[in-house]
């Protein structure tokens, strides 16, 4: 009933176009969302045009995650929702993101790991959005949240910059593992997947660390060629 009151007193607006909601978005910027397609890889969660064990890049070069969970296609409005969390400090895209992540399948794990940011990016940024994505994940499986066994330990130039096929190499020992995971399901939280190389690089570390499983939880994916 308080929510209720509020909500007339001081209706809110949609995080994208700026008109009266009580939502986080209006219901014609919500069903403007871009949806994934029917089909795509369980590894890596690239779009199919028909249902296949793997894409044919992770059956050429197997990536060391195990699942992938998307609960967007990255493209406009999507991408916008992304970048006003990433750049615009707007935390209220993260708690809709959420949302919109525990709406579809849930991976299988016992712990929660964001992606690190490196000490550089994190003092520009001040905040880890892949971290703001995974509070309310956590709190709602009721998880345990881990934001200090895995570190960013190498300021490598941001992916988005790079071409698809130089992005792993640009990883190349970047992260580092603080704790043993031995016989744990992993689940790993990102904003936005484009070639799956850092979560590739982040699953290896875990792995490395023992980790039994790892599965992938994140926001929105870029198809091939496109992404932030």
């Amino acid at each position: 009933m308080l929510r209720a009151g509020l909500d007339r007193l001081l209706p809110r607006t949609c995080l994208l176009c700026g008109m009266a909601s009580r939502e986080a978005l209006c219901p014609g910027c919500a069903a403007d969302l871009p949806r994934l397609g029917e089909h795509a890889c369980p590894l890596c969660a690239q779009p199919l045009a028909a249902p296949a064990p793997a894409c044919g890049a992770c059956l050429k070069s197997p990536p060391a995650y195990d699942a992938t969970h998307v609960a967007l296609r990255y493209a406009f409005p999507a991408d916008q929702l992304v970048l006003m969390l990433k750049f615009g400090h707007r935390l209220a895209s993260a708690e809709f993101l959420a949302a919109r992540m525990l709406a579809g399948p849930h991976p299988a794990g016992n712990v929660l790991v964001p992606v690190p940011l490196s000490r550089q990016r994190l003092r520009e940024r001040g905040f880890n959005q892949a971290v703001e994505l995974a509070r309310p994940l956590a709190r709602a499986l009721g998880l345990p949240l881990d934001v200090s066994s895995l570190a960013r330990v190498r300021d490598t130039l941001p992916q988005s910059r790079l071409p698809w096929r130089a992005r792993r190499g640009n990883l190349r020992r970047a992260f580092a593992c603080a704790a043993d995971f031995t016989g744990r399901a992993v689940i790993v939280v990102d904003d936005v997947m484009t070639s799956g190389a850092t979560l590739d690089a982040v699953a290896r570390t875990l792995k490395d660390h023992g980790a039994a499983r790892v599965e992938n939880w994140v926001a929105a994916r870029a198809a091939k060629g496109a992404g932030p």
